[in-house]
């Protein structure tokens, strides 16, 4: 069992950056792969960006492309998620999720673990 814990949201101002971490409990988390998403209220959960169980390979949705980076620390059994440039788009509620089937991609029902998420609110 994995249980995920996302922190590092909050306010800011278009342009400015934020570092959101997701923290997991439980030493199979080393073989997870990881998938960031994000839900605007009324709105589906859409992916993010997604990193294989090792941190050698990562997958981005085009709209972060060059601005979100992912990187993962299994000694700390934390994944995070560097954002820069945001944007009043980019707000929304962020949650970090997790699987064992070796997938990194967008399709949320193939994530068996999720966090409960953390806020990032972007103003212009």
């Amino acid at each position: 069992q994995v249980q995920l814990v996302e922190s590092g949201g909050g306010s800011v101002q278009a342009g400015d950056s934020l570092r959101l971490s997701c923290a997991a409990s439980g030493r199979a988390f080393r073989n997870c792969d990881v998938g960031w998403f994000r839900q605007e209220p009324g709105k589906e959960r859409v992916f993010v960006a997604g990193i294989s169980y090792g941190g050698g390979a990562t997958y981005f949705t085009d709209s972060v492309k060059g601005r979100f980076t992912i990187s993962r620390d299994n000694a700390k059994n934390t994944v995070y998620l560097q954002m820069s440039s945001l944007q009043p788009e980019d707000t929304a509620v962020y949650y970090c999720a997790a699987n064992t089937q070796g997938y990194y991609g967008a399709s949320s029902f193939k994530y068996d673990y999720w966090g409960q998420g953390t806020q990032v609110t972007v103003s212009s």
